[in-house]
């Protein structure tokens, strides 16, 4: 399988507050652990259709606890919320990192529409 981003590092700082990420062109990125929960790729959080896509909230504290490779593609994040369902490929988490503002601004914009908490 063919990647177009590959990571070179990969770990968990603050606590599991915070995953670094760096790729082989160079990008660098630090993943808040509530970010990556409330745009975890699991169905439980995108649904099956984008119609079924689901705000979270109250994920401000989360942690990561646990980063376990699937295959040589992605990870599967562990929170200490339970949640362990979302495989994030390297090409989501460099999308997640290179478009974090429109995408976490987005995220903010339906927690207040729909009067969630973070």
């Amino acid at each position: 399988m063919d990647h177009a981003h590959w990571p070179t590092e990969l770990r968990l700082a603050d606590h599991g507050k915070t995953l670094h990420i760096i790729f082989e062109a160079g990008e660098a990125y630090a993943l808040p652990a509530e970010y990556l929960r409330v745009v975890s790729p699991s169905a439980e959080v995108q649904g099956h259709s984008p119609s079924e896509k689901k705000t979270v909230g109250g994920k401000k504290n989360v942690a990561i606890v646990a980063v376990e490779p699937v295959g040589n593609y992605a990870v599967r994040l562990e929170f200490d919320d339970q949640h362990a369902t979302g495989i994030y490929t390297w090409d989501y988490l460099h999308q997640l990192g290179a478009d974090r503002t429109r995408i976490w601004n987005g995220y903010l914009d339906e927690v207040a529409a729909k009067g969630l908490s973070r």
